[in-house]
């Protein structure tokens, strides 16, 4: 009989449909079965000796909740139930189709930077608590905790440069460890063996089996500083080992995340993944594919936009669709920047909130953004070759590849955000919500000179990681860059680089918190709120998730609103730091 290898993975849901990801081991039928009577169907595609289905619920019901059931049909040899699994001590997954009212409240759950590397139950974890995991065992234990509506995972779900000894082991019995690429992944074979570690964890298989997911790259899910510059890319390319790892890494990318990420309508329309479906071994069509995405930025689109009711989520591709010539330099291509631009304002006022979903911080502490922009410009030969050279080495060991090290792109995304949010229709919120910086915090803009002025309000809402470490020195260092001596030495930066001032300036209104950690957001009708949420050692061995800040996003300015641990907002305005 066929079985189930991974998931399932509960991606997509809206008013009355649904998919659900699977892995199996040998070819089959994949049956979704809901208790309400809605179901679905697909038989498995193959790639890499890999057997996959996503298969579309359809016929549900807005509003509702139904219990289902995952059965493998195997030709020849009948049919078996493989989820729930025997004796799971979890509750049944569930699909919770959207509310049909918009004044119904969405909980969206956010973060980055899952390293999934698991210990045993008697080890200590060298980076603290998984915040996912916690969040499923918490919510497994019916504590009474929100379930969220969504779960939005922004970038670093799986880390190809940085495995677990578990898996360096399971590499070694495929390879020579001492050649490159050492103990990083090599292969889309290897790649599968981190989606194993990360969603093989009982409460995190769990926790996405029941709660829909959407998610968007970062580096680590190829490698550390990803197309960070002309050079950099130069460089890999040279050497012997990137050409698999990049091809690798896209492929098992456009498999195990991105087809999850679109609807069934746009699934249906999707001509490679027709394709894929349509022969008895897809590797080579999605090989092709990722040597085309890796070539040419505009052969593939990894962005998305999905509408929860009256929310709109458009999540931003910061990686593979760079521009690198320094002449030219821009985190998205033209193509893509079109895209984006018409993602955000088609429809506008049909929706009360815009989420844009980018891994990288659009706004970040005031240090390190006018650092990034005088190495933009040092780099691009602002004061001479000599200062080029060195500058591209700090931009490649200093990570200075943000928004604000493509300051062209800076500038048209923050040009976007004030159109999105003035004049008629304006949402309530604008929320840029990020990771990537393993730590969390809530930055507010406020626009200068003339130009749209924003009605709605807009907030930078970044939190990372989901289960990693920072050091200390960077944590002072993140500090020091929100301070106002930071801020002085930034003005010294730009004055030397020769930046012009930014149309918007900034303050940080929460945070910023080290450790692991989730946001929710909470919208409902043109309310929102946000609250975070760390992990937290007991004394006699548990783990628990507290909540540590909560604060209305919406309501009047200057209310002087705390955030108290663990207990709701005081008032209706962010709280005042920095």
């Amino acid at each position: 009989m066929a079985g189930l290898r991974l998931g399932p993975l509960l991606r997509y849901v809206d008013a009355d449909s649904a998919t659900v990801w699977v892995e199996t081991d040998r070819p089959c039928v994949v049956h979704v079965r809901c208790d309400d009577g809605a179901a679905g169907a697909e038989h498995t595609w193959q790639v890499a000796g890999h057997h996959y289905a996503l298969v579309p619920v359809t016929g549900l019901t807005p509003g509702s909740e139904t219990p289902y059931r995952v059965v493998l049909e195997d030709p020849g040899a009948g049919r078996e139930e493989v989820w729930p699994l025997p004796g799971s001590h979890f509750p049944a997954s569930t699909i919770r189709t959207l509310p049909a009212s918009a004044q119904e409240p969405l909980h969206f759950a956010f973060g980055s930077c899952r390293w999934s590397a698991t210990p045993s139950k008697a080890a200590h974890d060298p980076v603290g608590p998984d915040a996912l995991d916690t969040l499923a065992a918490t919510l497994a234990a019916g504590s009474g905790r929100q379930r969220p509506d969504v779960l939005l995972l922004l970038g670093d779900q799986v880390y190809a440069d940085q495995t677990s000894e578990a898996t360096a082991q399971a590499l070694a019995g495929r390879r020579d460890l001492t050649e490159p690429p050492w103990k990083q992944v090599a292969d889309y074979e290897e790649y599968t063996y981190l989606y194993y570690e990360s969603w093989l964890d009982p409460e995190v298989r769990w926790l996405l089996s029941t709660v829909p997911s959407c998610m968007i790259f970062d580096d680590h899910d190829v490698i550390d500083d990803w197309n960070t510059s002309a050079s950099w890319l130069a460089r890999m390319r040279a050497t012997p080992w990137w050409r698999e790892r990049i091809l690798g890494g896209l492929m098992s990318y456009w498999v195990h995340q991105h087809l999850g990420n679109l609807s069934p309508a746009e699934l249906a329309a999707d001509e490679l993944y027709a394709q894929v479906r349509a022969v008895p071994d897809a590797t080579e069509l999605v090989r092709e594919f990722a040597a085309g995405a890796d070539n040419d930025p505009g052969h593939a689109r990894w962005s998305y936009r999905r509408d929860f009711g009256r929310v709109r989520l458009v999540m931003i591709d910061t990686r593979a669709t760079r521009v690198l010539d320094e002449s030219n330099r821009a985190m998205l291509d033209k193509t893509e920047g079109e895209w984006l631009r018409q993602a955000v304002l088609d429809g506008r006022g049909s929706y009360d909130h815009l989420l844009l979903g980018s891994s990288l911080p659009w706004l970040l502490p005031h240090l390190i953004h006018a650092g990034e922009g005088w190495n933009a410009a040092l780099c691009a030969g602002e004061r001479g070759p000599r200062w080029a050279r060195r500058s591209e080495l700090l931009r490649q060991r200093a990570d200075l590849e943000h928004w604000a090290a493509f300051p062209g792109s800076f500038t048209t995304l923050t040009e976007l955000i004030a159109e999105a949010g003035s004049g008629a229709g304006a949402p309530a919120t604008v929320c840029v919500l990020s990771g990537d910086v393993h730590h969390a915090y809530v930055a507010e803009p406020h626009w200068r000179g003339a130009g749209p002025h924003p009605t709605s309000r807009v907030l930078q809402l970044t939190c990372s990681p989901v289960h990693n470490s920072i050091p200390g020195s960077l944590q002072a260092g993140f500090r020091f860059g929100w301070s106002r001596s930071g801020r002085w030495l930034g003005k010294l930066l730009a004055r030397h680089g020769r930046l012009p001032r930014p149309a918007v300036k900034w303050r940080r209104t929460g945070g910023p918190w080290f450790g692991n950690q989730l946001m929710t957001l909470t919208l409902a009708g043109r309310a929102a709120r946000l609250a975070l949420d760390q992990t937290r050692r007991e004394k006699r061995g548990g783990v628990r998730l507290v909540t540590v800040w909560r604060a209305a996003l919406t309501g009047t300015r200057g209310g002087g609103e705390t955030g108290v641990t663990g207990g709701p907002a005081a008032g209706t305005d962010l709280p005042k730091s920095g």
